[in-house]
């Protein structure tokens, strides 16, 4: 087989038209399949953007204060699915209700930050990044945590999964995450080229002369892009499962990260969203059919997660940017507000509910005050699952919540 110069290799390219592009991603986006991780373990973060309104999603209906401040949007006590005599899930939430019992779920109450911001773009940010707008942010909390990954592969180390724009807290200075619609959609475009095939093929073959650096990350970066290509292509056609995942948008995102799993992708982080949270009007058939989603979603997930013999080794985290205002609003909704609930699901987690719920009796301009920082939430992920220092990628230092077994 004959060597490739660098200018046959990319006349070569540019005939076979391959953008070497991830279904239109930009090129950079090839940094994503060389990165490996130095763990098995998997997090699935699912973001709930716009605001979730925790009081109606783990609710204190021992708490009279409640629906004096929630005349109509208060769920009722005979509704509430009970986790004790003080606070219990919103109705909807059945799927998050039988994690609990069957000891997969976390909720860690009373999570967020100090001197909160209600803007969803700058809190989101500060989730993202656990940085404030006067310090410069040019990457996230999983980004640099992905950087400190020892090994390399043709696997991209985290993925996005949606039409959403990718998230802050993917961004990396030196790994590239790739963003993807559907697992028809992840591919490399040119690869069903034999020539383009044929090109990769000799070009991550052949012997680099004269230490050409460019060359070089081109042959490694484009030969591992093409080999997650292929094998994210066939993934679809051998999965096979008998969990029926609802039929909505998370749910089919959630399946489509199970089926990722399943191929045997050595992805450490998948990163989803759930849009629709900004409930100021009208919420309670909107925040009941989200947290329907959310629940049911999850839980088909973990069911698939245990009939493929991978629950050992995922868990999911569901957070929001902030909670919503304890009263109610004049438009049967409800605004902008600070302290909210996470939840951590899957097998390896210690179960139950971790924290008080923040007393009604004691609001701060008419909002909850929250007690647990979401960096110790993160840093317990970073430290306790993934076995990285946290203090680097968080800026600080965190003690972290007790959410493993």
């Amino acid at each position: 087989m004959s060597v490739l110069t660098r200018r046959e290799f990319l006349r070569s390219s540019a005939a076979s038209s391959a953008l070497l592009t991830f279904g239109g991603l930009a090129p950079s986006s090839l940094h994503a399949a060389a990165a490996a991780n130095r763990s098995d373990r998997i997090l699935v973060v699912v973001e709930l953007a716009g605001g979730n309104d925790g009081l109606n999603t783990v609710i204190p209906y021992g708490d009279d204060v409640y629906r004096k401040l929630r005349p109509k949007l208060a769920i009722s006590k005979t509704n509430v699915l009970s986790i004790s005599e003080e606070i219990g899930f919103h109705p909807a939430l059945r799927g998050f209700a039988d994690l609990l019992e069957s000891r997969k779920l976390s909720v860690v109450q009373g999570v967020g930050y100090p001197d909160p911001n209600r803007s969803h773009f700058e809190s989101m940010d500060i989730w993202h990044t656990c940085q404030r707008k006067e310090e410069v942010r040019t990457d996230g909390w999983l980004g640099r945590m992905i950087e400190t990954t020892d090994s390399s592969g043709s696997d991209p180390s985290a993925m996005h999964l949606g039409n959403d724009k990718q998230p802050l807290s993917l961004m990396s200075r030196t790994v590239r995450v790739p963003s993807i619609r559907s697992l028809e959609q992840f591919h490399l475009k040119g690869s069903e080229s034999e020539s383009f095939r044929s090109t990769v093929q000799q070009l991550s073959d052949s012997h680099r002369d004269g230490g050409d650096d460019l060359l070089g990350f081109v042959q490694s970066s484009t030969s591992s892009a093409l080999m997650a290509s292929e094998r994210l292509v066939t993934t679809g056609k051998a999965y096979h499962s008998t969990i029926s995942y609802p039929k909505n948008g998370l749910g089919e995102q959630l399946q489509t990260v199970a089926k990722l799993i399943g191929s045997g992708l050595k992805t450490s982080i998948y990163y989803v969203q759930l849009q629709g949270f900004d409930t100021h009007a009208q919420q309670p058939d909107a925040h009941q059919g989200l947290l329907r989603q959310l629940g049911d979603s999850v839980k088909a997930f973990l069911d698939d997660m245990d009939t493929m013999q991978q629950s050992d080794r995922v868990v999911v985290m569901a957070f929001s940017e902030f909670g919503r205002r304890v009263a109610e609003n004049a438009s049967q909704g409800t605004d902008h507000g600070t302290a909210g609930p996470m939840f951590i699901a899957g097998s390896p987690i210690k179960s139950g509910i971790i924290g008080k719920h923040p007393s009604l009796n004691h609001l701060i301009d008419g909002d909850l005050e929250f007690h647990t920082d979401f960096r110790r939430v993160y840093a317990a992920v970073i430290e306790d699952w993934f076995g990285c220092d946290s203090d680097a990628i968080l800026k600080g230092k965190f003690d972290p919540v007790e959410l493993f077994a």
